[in-house]
């Protein structure tokens, strides 16, 4: 998918952009006088049943929705060059959550929300069936250490889930760095999806949708990407088995990836 430029055309003598950079790379939009701030923390996450987006953006729109948003890179841009679509992004960290909230309000994007919760919170609890239009996960954690391999992310059953949510037709966005995790995902995905593989970099962002990705291709790893479009004709029963019989996501260590994670966790912001 491609957007418009994510930064807005200023004439020559006007004021000077606030425009962010992360490793060289600017981030999406510029930051705004206060007077134009929003407000993008969603922070009474329903208890029980799925978010209302209308109640939460007083609005019927498409919705997109990025689990493991990290600090909003990509949504940052998507809200921005989609005003028509409404966007929330989810992670686990609250202090990352805090650098995209912070992001988002600079900008002033009234169609962007995000929140703190798990990837499978959000699938199993914050999203209604069929209830966006899109869903991406980028970079999702490989757990490195097989005694956590159970914490892997992208399980048949959580890729059922994402099903779930996405409306007849929506779209799912993978993409990781880490090969063996990109087999398990691709081949687990294309029982759901009509999946396929992305040759190329994303062409609204080709220095990089995702800080990891940024940081990724400057290390000269090889970025891993694909699209899948959900396989309406799923019932029930069929989805159920599947769950049953594709295999867990277990694979060996990758040691750039494994390297490239110790040392984005000493980065600060």
């Amino acid at each position: 998918m491609g957007h418009p430029s994510p930064f807005p055309e200023h004439p020559k003598d006007g004021p000077k952009r606030q425009i962010e950079r992360e490793f060289g790379v600017p981030i999406p939009g510029e930051i705004l006088t206060p007077d134009k701030w929003a407000q993008t923390a969603l922070k009474d996450l329903p208890q029980q049943g799925p978010i209302s987006f209308p109640t939460v953006f007083g609005r019927i729109a498409p919705v997109i929705v990025d689990i493991g948003c990290g600090n909003g890179r990509y949504l940052l841009g998507s809200a921005y060059t989609r005003a028509n679509f409404d966007h929330i992004g989810f992670d686990v960290l609250p202090m990352v959550i805090r650098y995209a909230t912070r992001r988002g309000n600079q900008r002033g994007l009234s169609n962007l929300r995000f929140g703190v919760a798990d990837g499978l919170k959000v699938v199993r609890q914050l999203l209604g069936p069929a209830s966006v239009d899109e869903i991406h996960i980028y970079h999702p954690q490989p757990y490195h250490d097989v005694r956590e391999a159970g914490r892997r992310l992208l399980t048949p059953s959580f890729i059922s889930s994402v099903h779930d949510c996405l409306k007849p037709g929506g779209e799912l966005y993978l993409q990781t760095d880490h090969p063996g995790y990109w087999k398990s995902m691709r081949e687990n995905a294309s029982h759901f999806f009509d999946f396929h593989e992305r040759i190329g970099r994303w062409p609204d962002s080709p220095r990089g949708r995702t800080r990891r990705e940024i940081l990724s291709m400057k290390r000269g790893l090889p970025i891993f990407r694909g699209t899948g479009i959900r396989r309406d004709n799923l019932d029930g029963a069929t989805k159920e088995q599947l769950v049953r019989e594709l295999p867990l996501p277990l694979f060996g260590i990758h040691a750039e990836s494994m390297r490239l994670d110790r040392e984005e966790a000493t980065i600060r912001e």
